[in-house]
């Protein structure tokens, strides 16, 4: 026997079936998040991954040409970001921040690359890389080599920017996809 629904059953009903995709798009949205790897230089969590792509440590840097500007690499040609908010001597990404935004281990250098290579210690002791001025950050929403998905995004509290070999900003290109804020 089939049954009709009520007029109360159907609205329920169509209300599962659109929480269904949400919850599914919510749920990939926290896993992305919790899964990117972090560093041990992630603000004092302390939790270490491999397997995270974007971690870098300093040491052998690189440049590339993304959208433009020639910007600062980590040696698997990942991009590096400096944060607005922090100062010459001191980082201000810290916890999920730095879980989000992984600091480059420092001391860094960079072949032909004219500009001042140092470090900074961070809140937790670790050593953390600077370029002119600008602790270095990777993001882990580039997952490929060449992607600069974090430039201009205001997230954490400030704007992130791609590391330029002249050590300023990089313009913000709208041609290359933005990630999402953290």
């Amino acid at each position: 026997m089939i049954r009709s629904l009520t007029r109360l059953e159907a609205p329920n009903r169509l209300r599962i079936l659109l929480a269904v995709p949400a919850v599914a798009a919510a749920a990939a949205v926290l896993a992305a998040c919790s899964s990117s790897g972090t560093s041990s230089a992630s603000g004092g969590s302390g939790s270490t991954s491999t397997s995270s792509p974007a971690a870098a440590t300093a040491g052998g840097l690189k440049t590339t040409t993304i959208g433009g500007a020639t910007v600062l690499t980590s040696s698997k040609g990942f991009t590096l970001y400096s944060f607005a908010p922090d100062t010459p001597a001191k980082s201000n990404c810290n916890g999920t921040c730095a879980q989000n935004w992984p600091p480059v281990k420092g001391p860094a250098t960079a072949s032909g690359v004219k500009g001042t290579f140092g470090t900074i210690k961070r809140s937790d002791g670790s050593v953390q890389a600077t370029f002119d001025g600008h602790p270095l950050y990777t993001f882990v929403g580039d997952t490929a080599a060449g992607q600069a998905k974090g430039n201009g995004l205001n997230a954490a509290g400030g704007l992130w920017h791609e590391i330029t070999t002249s050590g300023s900003a990089a313009p913000v290109s709208t041609s290359s996809p933005g990630g999402g804020g953290y």
